[in-house]
Parts: C-alpha cells; sequence; structure tokens
C-alpha cells in the first residue's frame, strides 16, 4: 500500500469464501471470520476497512450475520463470491439478503467465482475458465440475472458493486435496452418480464464498479463515459496482481482533478460510507 500511494484497503475474504460448504458450517465460518477481520482493523483503523463474510446457503442467517456485521463489528457491507453451488441470488429464496442490505444502506460486493459445472466445460479447453474471461462472463451473467429478475425494482436503494469495471457490461449497455425490450415484447421466456427502466438505467444508478484488473486507461474512460463519474472507483486487483505502475495509468486519465478525486476516494468513501 505504501509503495502505491495507497492510503486506505477494503479487506474482504475472496473467491470461493464461504460458499463451498455446507449450510451450518458456511454460517459458522463467516461468523469467526467477521470477527477475526472486525479485529484486525481495529488495530490499523485508518488503514483498513472491511467487508463480510455472508453464507447464501442460509439467506435468513446471511441476512442476519450481515447485520451483526455492519452494526455491531462495523463491516461496511458484505461480499457474495457469485453463484454458490450453482445457485443465483435471483432466486427468491436469496432475497432475504437483498432486503437487509437495503435496510442497512450498505452495499453487496459481488465478486467472480470460477464458473460452475454447467457452465464451465467449453471454458476449459483452452484455459479461459479463470480472470481471463471465465470470472467476467459467470460475474456478468449472474448481474443480468439480478437486474432482469427485477431485484431494483423490489428494492430500489439496493447498492451492488462490481469489479474489473462492471465484467464488460457497461460495453454492452444499448444492446442490453434493445435486446431486453424485444424480448419482453415477444413474451417467449416465463422468467423474463417488464421492468420499470431500462437494464441500463439500473446499471447506472444501482451499481458501481470498480477498476481492479482494468487499468487500462480506453476502458476506465469508457466506463466514466457511460456510467459517469460518480460510479467508478478505483481498485488495485490485489493480492492477484500487484502493479504499482497502475496509480500512475489512473494519475494521467485526461479527466478533471474532481473527477480524479471522486475516482480515488470520493465515491469509495460514499458506497462503503468510509
Amino acid at each position: 500500500m505504501d509503495a502505491s500511494g495507497i492510503a486506505k484497503q477494503l479487506v474482504f475474504l475472496t473467491a470461493p469464501g464461504v460458499q463451498v460448504f455446507d449450510a451450518a458450517t458456511a454460517v459458522s465460518l463467516s461468523k469467526d471470520l467477521n470477527e477475526q477481520l472486525s479485529q484486525e482493523i481495529k488495530k490499523h483503523p485508518d488503514r483498513y476497512a472491511g467487508l463480510a463474510a455472508i453464507a447464501p446457503q442460509d439467506p435468513r442467517a446471511a441476512a442476519k450475520e450481515l447485520e451483526r456485521a455492519v452494526k455491531t463489528l462495523g463491516l461496511k457491507g458484505a461480499v457474495i463470491n457469485s453463484h454458490t453451488q450453482g445457485e443465483y441470488l435471483d432466486d427468491p429464496k436469496f432475497w432475504e439478503i437483498f432486503e437487509s442490505a437495503e435496510a442497512l444502506k450498505v452495499p453487496l460486493y459481488l465478486h467472480p467465482n470460477t464458473p460452475p459445472p454447467a457452465m464451465i466445460d467449453p471454458f476449459l479447453a483452452r484455459g479461459l475458465d479463470g480472470a481471463i474471461y471465465g470470472f467476467a462472463v459467470e460475474t456478468g451473467l449472474h448481474m443480468l440475472r439480478i437486474i432482469v429478475g427485477g431485484l431494483f425494482d423490489r428494492y430500489p436503494r439496493l447498492k451492488i458493486v462490481l469489479g474489473h469495471l462492471g465484467e464488460g457490461l457497461p460495453f454492452w449497455l444499448f444492446r442490453l435496452d434493445f435486446m431486453h425490450r424485444a424480448m419482453v415484447a415477444s413474451q417467449r421466456y416465463e422468467g423474463a418480464k417488464a421492468l420499470k427502466r431500462k437494464p441500463s438505467e439500473y446499471l447506472k444508478e444501482n451499481v458501481w464498479v470498480t477498476t481492479s484488473g482494468m487499468q487500462w486507461q480506453p476502458a476506465i474512460l469508457f466506463a466514466l463515459s457511460v456510467l459517469g463519474p460518480d460510479r467508478v472507483l478505483y481498485a488495485m486487483d490485489y493480492p492477484y496482481q500487484f502493479v504499482p505502475e497502475e496509480v500512475r495509468v489512473t494519475d494521467e486519465l485526461p479527466i478533471s482533478e474532481a473527477d480524479r478525486q471522486k475516482l480515488y476516494h470520493a465515491n469509495a468513501r460514499e458506497v462503503f460510507q468510509l
């Protein structure tokens, strides 16, 4: 952090987290992990903040643990490492988690996971299942399922954060709107109903994206242009990528100083209530 000029880091349990265990084990582990993380943050409160681990396998317990983590342990939201043993959060059985996050006014960070068995085979043959492509495809799919499933109509103040500049979704905004409208009109899919807003509007108003692992000027500028300067946050993809030179790329972006301050810290302060 010192070598990169990073003043404060948001710490959380990375993939697959507790989501690979049975429900009872996952719930127990999440409580222990959150308490340990909270204690470590208290040793260096100026340098660290944290997101809670929760167990979607038991949605009610996950919602309660999120409340405890925020109100008692001082954590700033929760991380969910995408699918849970092949199940996705647009299933109504998980919606207690969203209800809790909205009520607490904290974000959920939807972090990538390895694609589930039903998806992974075509990726494996060419080594495309991981960070090179598979992670983004799987997590982007998850985010779209949440949008098309009407979660933001039911929980309009819900906040979700995506890494890697939105897992490719900002590039698709126009096509998502156009094709979703046609898909709904066709009445072809039982699970695709009309929404109160366009898919792109939810991505612009309920979703924040970070630059983690995507320190590439054209892509950052594009995300800023289509999502707006209030929706993009700087992040380094540590521990997977530690490239201090990434900060220089952000320093040299041709944007206003006000927008650079939003990118570096102001947006993170707002969404994570730092």
